[in-house]
């Protein structure tokens, strides 16, 4: 069961200051093992990888990187309808991401040119994870944006990938597929083996093993984030159905264990009807052990006065997804900075953004929205700052140039443009 916090309690207070560390992974507790994979891959290469496969997975992997032909021909295996639907799944997605697009800009000023080039990173490394359940969703949603931002070359990286997952790689314009899984695989993306070229940037959730290999090789190759438990953030008013409440927060409990659903009400009678309703449904659910410890560890249910504490709980939370089941949901949001996705209205269920919706799925946890955003064509670029001065302009600007140079007792940057007068 849930835990219930009724504003103006200790309580209260107590549940909202905890869930601002919630989803700490404690990645030092398992980052000395992470060193050694990571370490141990970037050393001996392949061998490394078939060894940890073989440790932690119990199998053989024979070939690391797949042969092209091999695992479009897999790919084909899937029925025609699965294939449709993961089709214009995709198509939604590139379509939304294609809005994205930043042709960078150049303008002149007083004789100088400015402006900005944008250019794709040259290789992206996608991971999809591969412990409770196969996502062909998260291969969408990661490879398509880095397509549409132009990568050229973009790895997928998963272990024993199924029929789906390539049926997805190949619509989301992968371009290589690596079997291998956890900590091993980012750090065959990181450094590369025998059989993986290193890619620029990695991608995509994991688990706690992952998180702590992508900060270990952040730095020799760009990361999107370090991502924690999946969330789920309902704020529902008298409006609402307490049975479709219900099942936003299990939509998100039963990825794992360890996910957050959390729900803000403005009355303890609406509480318990949803609270009931969470039961109910629970008895029915196929992945009920998973959903329910998830429910009874990280459940919470706020009981808030009014909108405004709402939307300041919410604020405060900055969950990975908002479902806003509330009268004028727009106007509730105009309230809240911090949120990964929003959800808004009735009719609105969070699996829509999970699938199908356009943005991608790959959202900041733990509060993080406070700062980051959600996985998109702008992780995949590079900028470069682009002046170029003509000697009119130069000579207009020299004594300012010169003036401030001095002024930080830089002389040779000062005579860098003196002898061009």
């Amino acid at each position: 069961m849930a835990k219930i916090h009724i504003q103006g309690t200790s309580d209260y207070l107590e549940a909202l200051e905890g869930l601002a560390v919630r989803g700490d992974s404690d990645l030092e507790r398992v980052e000395s093992s992470v060193r050694e994979i990571v370490e141990g891959v970037r050393s001996r290469g392949d061998e490394a990888v078939r060894e940890y496969a073989q440790r932690f997975e119990g199998r053989a992997c024979e070939h690391i990187r797949l042969e092209d032909s091999a695992w479009r021909a897999a790919a084909k295996e899937v029925p025609l309808p699965v294939r449709n639907s993961l089709s214009r799944a995709a198509a939604r997605i590139r379509e939304y991401h294609e809005r994205q697009v930043d042709p960078g800009f150049q303008y002149e000023l007083e004789g100088v040119r400015l402006g900005m080039r944008v250019r794709p990173v040259r290789a992206a490394g996608v991971y999809a994870p591969g412990g409770k359940a196969r996502y062909p969703s998260t291969v969408l949603m990661t490879a398509i944006p880095a397509a549409v931002a132009g990568v050229q070359r973009i790895v997928l990286a998963t272990p024993n990938p199924t029929p789906e997952l390539l049926v997805a790689a190949e619509l989301a314009g992968v371009t290589e597929v690596i079997d291998a899984g956890g900590a091993q695989a980012i750090a065959a993306l990181a450094y590369g083996t025998q059989s993986v070229t290193a890619v620029d940037k990695i991608v995509g959730p994991g688990n706690i093993y992952v998180a702590c290999a992508k900060r270990l090789v952040f730095g020799k190759v760009d990361i999107d984030s370090i991502a924690g438990p999946s969330e789920v953030l309902v704020v529902a008013d008298e409006s609402a159905s307490p049975k479709v409440v219900a099942s936003d927060l299990l939509a998100q409990a039963e990825h794992d264990e360890d996910a957050y659903p959390l729900l803000i009400v403005f009355s303890q009678a609406f509480a318990k009807q949803v609270c009931d309703q969470v039961e109910e449904q629970l008895k029915t659910l196929p992945r009920r052990a998973i959903a329910e410890l998830s429910w009874s560890q990280n459940g919470h249910v706020f009981v808030v006065s009014d909108r405004e504490e709402a939307a300041r709980v919410a604020d405060q939370l900055a969950a990975e997804h908002l479902c806003l089941a509330v009268d004028e949901p727009s106007r509730m949001l105009d309230r809240i900075g911090a949120v990964g996705a929003a959800f808004l209205g009735h009719y609105t269920p969070e699996t829509a953004g999970d699938y199908a919706a356009g943005p991608s799925h790959v959202l900041p946890t733990g509060g993080s929205a406070r700062f980051a955003s959600p996985l998109g064509v702008y992780d995949f670029y590079v900028r470069t700052s682009l002046i170029e001065y003509s000697r009119e302009a130069l000579l207009d600007q020299a004594d300012l140039l010169e003036g401030l140079a001095e002024l930080e007792g830089l002389q040779g940057h000062a005579r860098a443009v003196q002898y061009r007068r």
